[in-house]
């Protein structure tokens, strides 16, 4: 790599950094986006700060400038922040799967846990590709929390349940979470004993998505929000999940199992799929006067980047969402 290069990548890190800087307090356990490299200027990088860890993520193709690139934003960064104890490093396109998951190359010891709006939540930052929290979804997690009180909440493709948990933090009367795997559910547990939350008020079922739905209807169970954040393309023999394509599906899959007056939260992160497309479908779903959009929640800027540090857009435009993680809240009336 060369000095020009380096020079322009510690350019557009420190540009970045300055633009968080009053997000930051050092020995705060919070969670933001350093560097979103796609829209601000670096595509093969992206850095998060989870408490006092540096997760640095790499999708450079070639392992050698994986490594390069990675070392050089570490080093910037624990200049710039000499408080930082871990660094973690994701190579995404490595062919080690523990690569992928995250190497430490700096410090020893991982937050197990941020603070985000008053609520603990639980990380185990080498549990997969990602870090086991998703920082696009901050803004819902407080709209969850200042909206859940009383209610009886359904989280699907829960993952690790941080959505779940905010709503049982807002004093949801109960929260469902749906997921296929018991080891991210866990991560949901972990959560609501770190807030000291009532546990007898959290259902976890390690069941697929359309098994676990179709259980739900027989068994007669009703909810007043429902919770739908899918994978953008997923396929069991159960049924398939295609964000890009059939997002409307979904959708119509969970509206019988909402009270009257009920809401559904549909998240769509489909990179390919245009925000007028994704509200056409939605709208099309009111049609019969049984669905409405109430409210769109926007992603927060240090995952789109600031005015002052973009320098890329999305493949297309998502509109009029400001990310491609597009979340909308659907208020149901039910049928008679």
């Amino acid at each position: 790599m060369s000095d020009e290069i380096e020079t322009s990548i510690q350019e557009l890190l420190l540009s970045a950094l300055n633009k968080r800087q009053p997000m930051i307090t050092p020995g705060h356990d919070c969670a933001i986006r350093l560097f979103n490299g796609f829209y601000e200027g670096s595509r093969d990088l992206m850095a998060d700060l989870y408490g006092s860890t540096l997760v640095l993520f790499s999708h450079a193709e070639n392992e050698e400038e994986s490594i390069i690139i990675t070392q050089l934003a570490r080093d910037i960064y624990l200049e710039a922040l000499p408080w930082i104890k871990c660094v973690l490093v994701k190579h995404h396109n490595a062919r080690d799967k523990d690569l992928r998951n995250g190497l430490i190359t700096f410090g020893s010891h991982l937050d197990v846990s941020i603070l985000e709006h008053g609520i603990k939540y639980a990380l185990d930052l080498k549990l997969n590709q990602d870090a086991s929290f998703y920082l696009d979804t901050r803004n819902l997690r407080k709209w969850i929390t200042e909206h859940s009180a009383g209610l009886e909440v359904l989280n699907t493709f829960a993952y690790t349940g941080s959505l779940g948990l905010a709503a049982l933090a807002g004093g949801a009367a109960s929260v469902f979470q749906l997921d296929r795997n018991r080891k991210f559910l866990d991560m949901a547990r972990r959560s609501a004993m770190l807030n000291r939350l009532d546990l007898g008020k959290m259902k976890l079922a390690a069941v697929d998505f359309f098994v676990g739905i179709g259980q739900l209807k027989r068994s007669g169970a009703l909810f007043d929000m429902v919770i739908l954040d899918p994978p953008f393309f997923s396929v069991t023999e159960k049924g398939m999940v295609d964000q890009a394509k059939e997002s409307h599906r979904l959708v119509n899959k969970v509206r019988p199992l909402l009270r009257d007056g009920g809401r559904i939260i549909a998240i769509n992160n489909s990179l390919f799929l245009a925000g007028t497309e994704y509200m056409h479908s939605l709208e099309a779903l009111g049609q019969d006067g049984f669905v409405d959009i109430e409210e769109v929640i926007p992603v927060p800027e240090d995952i789109t980047g600031y005015p002052e540090t973009k320098l890329g857009s999305p493949p297309i435009d998502p509109a009029p969402f400001n990310h491609p993680t597009k979340i909308v809240v659907l208020k149901v009336k039910r049928k008679k």
